[in-house]
C-alpha cells in the first residue's frame, strides 16, 4: 500500500513516511493509492483486535506492519460503547479515553505508530500541533514523555473552555504549548507555513498529529467500522451516522469506512456557525471565512483541511453531496438540545454531541435502520457551559481528576517568525 498526495505533485509515499511527514511535499494530504474492501460481516472482535485487522491492507508492505497488533493495542485500552437512546438511534460514546475526547484514538494511534517508525534521519522528531481544543490536550497526553520526540501545540487564544486549557498546558517535559493571538485558523496555517520553512525543517524532522496526518483517520476509521458492524448483525440493516465537525477529519474518516465496504447508509454532519463545508454543498463554491467562536469551539473552523481529502475523493460535487449531508446548528439550537438532552433522556452532552443531536432531530426522511450519533466529548471539559443549563453538576471522569494542574501558556502573536523563533 502507497500513499499519494491529493494535488498530485508528491512522489507516492509509504505509510511510514507519510505518517512521519504529516503534510506531503507539494502541500497536500496523503490519502491511499488504493482503497481495499473488507467484506466480512460477522460480529466485530474486541476493538484492538478488530481494528488490527481492519487496517492491515493499508499497512502491507511497511516496517510497520508486524507491529500493528502492538500498535492497536497500546492505543485502544479504553471502550468505545454504543448505548440506546431509543429504538431507532445509539450513541457511539467516545469520550473514555484519557482526555476524554475521540481525538484520544488517533492522537495515541500515531504515538504508537512514531515510537515504532525506523528513521534514518538525525534531526530530532518534532511534532506540531494545532488545535481548537481537543487534538491539542490528546496529543500532549499521548506523547507525554514519548522519549526522542518533541511536541509543541498551537491554540487560539481565548477560544478554548477552561478544561481544554488546563489539558493543553498541565504538561512539562518534551510537550510544550502555545497560546497564539489569533483563531484556529491562523494556528492551523502557522503549522503549514512551518513545515515550508526552511529554518525549521533544517533544525527538526517536523511532523503533524492533526487530522491532516494519515494516521489520524486510520484508526478513526474502526469505532465507525466497528459499530456499523454491530448494528449490522443486531438488525440486519446499516447503520447511518451523525457526526459533529469541524475540521472534518472525524467525517472523513467515516466516509472512508464507508467506502472500503462497512455497511453504512447516511453520514450526516453537524457544523456550528462556521459553515464552509454546509456552503459548499449548497452552492458549489469552496470559500474558507475567517473563524467564528461559538458554544462548540472544537468545530470552530473556517478553513477546515479534511474538506480537501473528501474533494480528493468525490471530485464531482453531486457526488459529493450524495456521500454527505450537513447542517447548520447555530448556539441557540445547541443550548436547546443540551437541556432537552437532559431533561427528556437523562443524557448529558458537549455541546458538539448536541449540535449532532439537533441535526439528528431536524432530519425529516430517517429511513429504515438505527442512527448512531457521535459523542465526541465528555460534558465536564465545557462545564461552564452545560451546568447552568441542566441546573447540576456535572461529576468529573477520573480522566480529567487526575490531570496535574496547568502551567502559564506561552503566548505568541500569529506570525512564522514568532513561532521560530520559539521553537528553534
Amino acid at each position: 500500500m502507497r500513499f499519494v498526495s491529493t494535488r498530485g505533485g508528491a512522489a507516492p509515499a509509504s505509510l511510514s513516511a507519510a505518517l512521519t511527514q504529516g503534510l506531503a511535499p507539494d502541500g497536500g494530504l496523503y490519502v491511499p493509492e488504493t482503497w481495499p474492501r473488507f467484506q466480512d460481516r460477522s460480529a466485530p472482535e474486541a476493538l484492538p483486535a478488530f481494528a488490527a485487522r481492519l487496517l492491515a491492507p493499508f499497512f502491507e508492505g511497511d516496517p510497520l506492519a508486524s507491529s500493528l497488533p502492538e500498535i492497536t493495542a497500546d492505543a485502544f485500552n479504553f471502550p468505545a460503547p454504543l448505548t440506546a437512546l431509543d429504538s431507532n438511534t445509539r450513541v457511539l460514546e467516545l469520550f473514555h479515553g484519557p482526555t476524554a475526547a475521540f481525538k484520544d484514538f488517533g492522537a495515541r494511534f500515531l504515538a504508537a505508530c512514531l515510537t515504532r517508525t525506523p528513521r534514518d534521519d538525525d534531526r530530532p522528531l518534532y511534532i506540531l500541533v494545532a488545535t481548537s481544543g481537543d487534538t491539542g490536550g490528546a496529543v500532549a497526553a499521548a506523547f507525554h514523555n514519548r522519549p526522542g520526540i518533541s511536541v509543541s501545540i498551537l491554540y487560539p487564544a481565548g477560544m478554548v473552555s477552561p478544561a481544554q486549557e488546563r489539558q493543553l498546558t498541565c504538561w512539562d517535559g518534551n510537550v510544550r504549548a502555545f497560546r497564539v493571538a489569533g483563531a484556529f485558523d491562523d494556528c492551523q496555517r502557522l503549522v503549514k507555513e512551518a513545515f515550508a520553512d526552511r529554518a525549521i525543517t533544517q533544525r527538526f524532522a517536523l511532523s503533524s498529529a492533526n487530522s491532516i496526518n494519515i494516521a489520524r483517520l486510520l484508526p478513526q476509521m474502526s469505532y465507525f467500522a466497528a459499530s456499523s458492524l454491530a448494528i449490522w448483525n443486531e438488525t440486519g440493516a446499516p447503520a447511518s451516522f451523525v457526526i459533529p465537525s469541524g475540521n472534518l477529519g472525524h467525517a472523513t474518516a467515516c466516509v472512508w469506512a464507508r467506502h472500503i465496504g462497512l455497511p453504512i447508509d447516511r453520514i450526516v454532519l453537524a457544523h456550528n456557525a462556521n459553515r464552509t463545508m454546509p456552503d459548499f454543498l449548497e452552492g458549489g463554491e469552496w470559500r474558507p471565512r475567517p473563524t467564528i467562536a461559538t458554544l462548540a469551539s472544537a468545530m470552530d473552523v473556517g478553513d477546515p483541511s479534511n474538506g480537501e481529502r473528501l474533494r480528493h475523493l468525490f471530485p464531482k460535487l453531486d457526488d459529493l453531496r450524495q456521500a454527505v449531508s450537513a447542517y447548520v446548528i447555530e448556539d441557540a439550537a445547541i443550548a436547546a438540545r443540551i437541556r432537552s438532552g437532559f431533561a427528556e433522556h437523562g443524557q448529558i452532552w458537549c455541546p458538539h454531541t448536541a449540535a449532532a443531536a439537533e441535526a439528528y432531530a431536524r432530519l425529516s426522511e430517517r429511513g429504515e435502520g438505527v442512527w448512531v450519533i457521535a459523542a465526541t466529548a465528555h460534558a465536564a471539559k465545557f462545564a461552564e457551559i452545560v451546568e447552568p443549563l441542566i441546573g447540576r453538576k456535572i461529576d468529573q471522569p477520573p480522566a480529567l481528576q487526575a490531570l496535574p494542574p496547568g502551567r502559564p501558556a506561552i503566548n505568541i502573536p500569529s506570525s512564522l517568525a514568532a513561532l521560530r523563533d520559539a521553537i528553534v
